[in-house]
């Protein structure tokens, strides 16, 4: 028989305690596996190929060969209402201590990078060729061009080779699209380390190339606006891209 002295005791035992908090644990799990779930099978293409139809994110572009083994890659793009020769001379002045990224400058800056982005075409940095290098201000490291077709493509390589920017110039007969892509290697030495550099750059750099795609798009078009010629794809680039290009 079981005295109330006993039942008392039972009840200030830590067993119902430890069970709640295993239970908040299991939730906590689940809750964050969830979340990781949803952010592979469904943020992480839209946020891996913003703007890019199929065809383009599995179209091979210059540049890829460089780092075949990337670990990371990301492919987007945007449809321009200009044409080739007009958007090229935005894409050749790229960089840091030149025309900038057309992106959020004052974050990069935040990095020491000196970026100030242009609003006109600087003639000072329209020549370019196949192995030139540029310093990344405020990095110990270098920008050097991979890949180089005028009004075709260009690839940036930089990180210590780790990190390859290719960009696209694709005419069509209502408009010229600009793909973009990168491709990563992420540290080897660490497998946490690998998975937070993938969760931080996929929507870091999104949210920074968009910017960018759109800059590039706004500087393009104003240009042929303000020269009087009509484009082709004037007026009809929206037709052609997926509504997140203007979220």
């Amino acid at each position: 028989m079981v005295g109330w002295g006993e039942r008392r005791n039972w009840r200030k035992c830590p067993v119902g305690g430890n069970t709640r908090s295993i239970y908040a644990s299991m939730a906590t799990g689940v809750v964050a596996g969830a979340l990781a779930a949803g952010y592979h099978f469904g943020w992480r293409r839209w946020l891996a190929t913003w703007g890019a139809t199929a065809d383009e994110v599995i179209r091979p572009l210059p540049g890829d060969e460089v780092r075949a083994d990337a670990d990371l890659i990301t492919t987007r793009a945007i449809a321009i209402s200009a044409p080739p020769s007009t958007i090229w001379p935005w894409l050749v002045q790229m960089g840091s201590g030149r025309a900038g990224c057309y992106s959020y400058d004052w974050l990069e800056n935040l990095l020491g990078l000196d970026m100030h982005s242009a609003n006109v075409i600087l003639p000072q940095f329209q020549d370019i060729e196949l192995g030139d290098e540029f310093p990344l201000r405020g990095r110990d490291g270098i920008m050097r061009i991979a890949a180089f077709e005028p009004e075709h493509n260009l690839a940036f390589c930089c990180g210590e080779g780790k990190w390859v920017s290719s960009y696209a110039l694709f005419p069509g007969e209502r408009a010229t699209r600009l793909v973009s892509r990168n491709r990563i290697v992420l540290p080897k030495d660490c497998a946490a380390a690998r998975l937070l550099s993938a969760l931080l750059l996929e929507p870091g750099w999104m949210l920074f190339e968009r910017k960018m795609l759109i800059g590039i798009k706004d500087r393009a078009e104003r240009q042929v606006r303000d020269s009087g010629y009509t484009c082709p794809a004037d007026g009809i680039a929206d037709d052609l891209v997926w509504a997140g290009e203007h979220l």
